[in-house]
């Protein structure tokens, strides 16, 4: 079938709108037609060069939408099924999906080639007879995307799917952040560097999680003035002001986590977040940068003899076929923050300008919504 995407053909360019062709779902895929797909920084670092993607590519990784097509002997999927797509498959069989750590799922290793997962060399998106990469194996800057099942969870029909769509990551990523990588405990302090998306729902992580002190730093009052609204204790305009407060909370130990959730990642922020935390602190990074910057600076004799601890987190930790469907029921619940979160939302043609935006820090989260 024919259909519309955002796709980059070269480095540090913007995202094209193309018609290409796509293929008919196999054993164990689907073909969802996208309803929305949330505007997430990764996609823009794909476009910037910064993440060593194979081009062309089709960006999108948050997407969700209606099932309009099944695969031969797919169990399990109906046409006019919901669906959340989840920007890492988990295939349950790999040492790392067997012993809980779903978002480390072996077959992640192909997602800036965008193949299908288990066959490098074959793809579902061509144009113009090239073969075309679905970020993170899913596309959803695409009208329809045909997608493995194991990147898919289904979802209960009275959820929104514009909602929806955001547990696809940036859900997903923050609050995991802080509930799973930071192991927030009742009465912790923590610091969250970057008040979008991202660290959004991992304020309301640490809120779930019972933490005391939340400290949201973002050098936008706007940002500071919602992520107040979500859950933070208290907002800074810097990492400098955040750490002196959190001492000042803490009689001069320091935060017990930061969670760095910043859109672009630099070697300089891995300093700060370390001097901001206490004895047996832990920095989580979720936050991208240049797969080039390799050097940053630390104490490693702070490092050593304060306990520290640097703990990346992809994903958030979470195991999605799981943890997803339990954050769509904390939305229906009333728990979850949600819909506040989409500050704007455009059309596909659109999708530049809402780059734009979101590079001017305008947007919190802005959504593609799919005619």
């Amino acid at each position: 079938m024919k259909t519309r995407g955002a796709i980059v053909r070269k480095l540090n360019s913007e995202y094209e709108i193309v018609e290409m062709d796509l293929d008919e779902p196999r054993t164990g895929e689907i073909t969802v037609q996208m309803v929305a797909s949330g505007l997430c920084l990764s996609d823009e670092h794909v476009a910037s060069g910064d993440f060593p993607a194979r081009l062309p590519i089709c960006g999108g990784h948050e997407g969700a939408g209606i099932v309009v097509a099944v695969g031969p002997n797919t169990s399990g999927w109906e046409v006019g099924d919901h669906a959340v797509l989840s920007c890492l498959p988990g295939c349950g069989r790999c040492r790392y999906c067997a012993t809980g750590h779903q978002n480390l799922c072996e077959m992640t290793d192909n997602i800036l080639v965008g193949s299908r997962p288990e066959e490098p060399d074959s793809f579902r998106l061509s144009y113009q007879g090239e073969k075309v990469g679905q970020f993170c194996h899913i596309g959803t800057f695409c009208e329809y995307s045909t997608v493995s099942v194991l990147s898919a969870v289904k979802l209960p029909k009275e959820m929104p799917l514009d909602k929806a769509c955001l547990i696809g990551c940036g859900v997903s990523t923050g609050w995991g952040a802080t509930v799973y990588s930071a192991e927030t405990k009742p009465g912790d302090t923590v610091i969250v560097m970057g008040c979008g998306g991202v660290g959004n729902f991992a304020i309301q992580g640490a809120a779930h999680a019972g933490a005391l002190n939340i400290i949201a730093v973002d050098p936008l009052e706007s940002k500071r003035d919602f992520a107040m609204r979500v859950g933070a204790t208290h907002g800074c305009a810097s990492i400098e002001e955040a750490s002196e407060l959190a001492k000042e909370l803490t009689d001069g130990h320091g935060a017990d986590a930061n969670a760095i959730t910043l859109g672009t990642l630099k070697p300089e922020h891995m300093l700060q977040a370390l001097e901001s935390v206490g004895k047996n602190g832990v920095v989580v990074v979720t936050a991208l940068g240049n797969a080039t910057d390799i050097d940053f600076k630390l104490s490693l004799f702070d490092l050593t003899l304060k306990q520290k601890r640097i703990q990346g987190s992809m994903y958030g930790a979470v195991s999605p076929s799981w943890d997803m469907l339990k954050l769509v029921n904390m939305y229906n619940g009333g728990r979850l923050k949600l819909d506040g979160v989409i500050s704007q939302t455009y059309k596909l043609d659109e999708i530049n300008q809402g780059y734009a935006d979101l590079r001017s820090g305008s947007n919190v989260r802005g959504v593609i919504l799919f005619d």
